[in-house]
């Protein structure tokens, strides 16, 4: 079966090549993280949305006009030979995005044609705005648990931070010893930390912007735990730490640092009420009285049983809502 989408982009062609090969572009209409080897016989490794991971290998690419790539979702059981082809053509108005994919199994031509016209649409919105916006595919996954709850905080930080610019850094935040930037560095140092947990050694970028320097060492951790998986423990200095309240820190790291970004840059965070829920119960098992007390955390903030659930996850960390 084969499936065809176009979309025409005001923007130029470079652009629009941009926006379907490099991570930072994708992030903004079409994964919640990439990686992409932007030449003939590299792979590619787009995490769509918190429960569906697509892998492939590129096997044309013409900068600027072409790209040919084979394409499956990360499933051992599954090999595909799908073939997804995404041409680019300056015309009036714009550029002229045609994408043909081929060899797809008749039984899951009507999901993929579902997929493909929501993110065509999103790459139109993408185009025309700079950003396409919180994805809703990503805000409520059907099945929650560390893993796919840290990939939709992680969309959902990532959203706040492309809203952040390099003159926001200086800004105070909720954190009364952190700037933006030293929010950051902070981040950072926590993700190092988790990705050390999980057994794989973090490498910051050397370059980008605040959302591309958080989303790459983000990627980073959040995948080298969705290969670890949750079984067992990890060596945390002295001690054994179940693997599920290790990985469980990803999410409650980026949603709250989320939240406190936005305050600083006066952004609100578009999260799910399931998935703010979810993490406020990961925080409550993770963040203990005696943690509490021996971490030096601030006490929780009052807050009423009926606030929304990402309040009540901010008071219980000991922000002031």
């Amino acid at each position: 079966m084969t499936i065809e989408k176009t979309a025409l982009l005001p923007v130029s062609a470079d652009e629009a090549f941009a926006l379907i090969t490099q991570p930072d572009r994708l992030r903004r209409w079409l994964t919640v993280s990439a990686r992409v080897d932007l030449r003939a016989g590299g792979e590619f490794r787009w995490i769509l949305t918190p429960m569906a991971v697509m892998v492939g290998t590129v096997t044309e690419v013409d900068p600027g006009r072409r790209i040919v790539f084979s394409f499956g979702a990360d499933l051992p059981a599954e090999p595909r030979t799908d073939t997804v082809t995404i041409t680019i053509e300056p015309t009036d108005g714009g550029t002229l995005v045609r994408l043909v994919h081929e060899g797809l199994p008749e039984d899951q031509g009507k999901d993929f044609l579902e997929g493909w016209t929501h993110f065509f649409e999103r790459l139109e919105r993408a185009a025309a705005a700079g950003d396409a916006g919180p994805d809703e595919w990503a805000a409520a996954p059907a099945r929650l648990d560390p893993l796919t709850s840290a990939n939709a905080t992680l969309a959902v930080l990532q959203h706040v931070l492309r809203g952040i610019g390099e003159h926001d850094l200086s800004n105070s935040t909720p954190c009364p010893e952190f700037t933006v930037g030293q929010l950051e560095a902070h981040l950072l140092g926590s993700l190092t930390s988790l990705t050390s947990l999980a057994g794989s050694t973090l490498i910051p970028a050397s370059a980008g912007d605040l959302e591309s320097r958080i989303a790459d060492a983000a990627q980073q951790a959040v995948e080298t735990w969705m290969e670890r998986g949750l079984e067992g423990t990890v060596k945390a200095g002295p001690q054994d730490l179940p693997a599920t309240i290790a990985a469980s820190i990803l999410s409650v790291e980026f949603l709250v640092h989320a939240w406190d970004f936005a305050s600083a840059t006066e952004q609100k965070v578009a999260v799910s009420d399931e998935v703010a829920t979810y993490v406020l119960g990961l925080a409550e098992k993770i963040v203990t009285p005696e943690l509490r007390k021996s971490a030096g955390f601030n006490p929780s903030t009052p807050i009423n049983d009926t606030a929304p659930a990402l309040d009540r996850l901010v008071a219980f960390s000991g922000r002031v809502v």
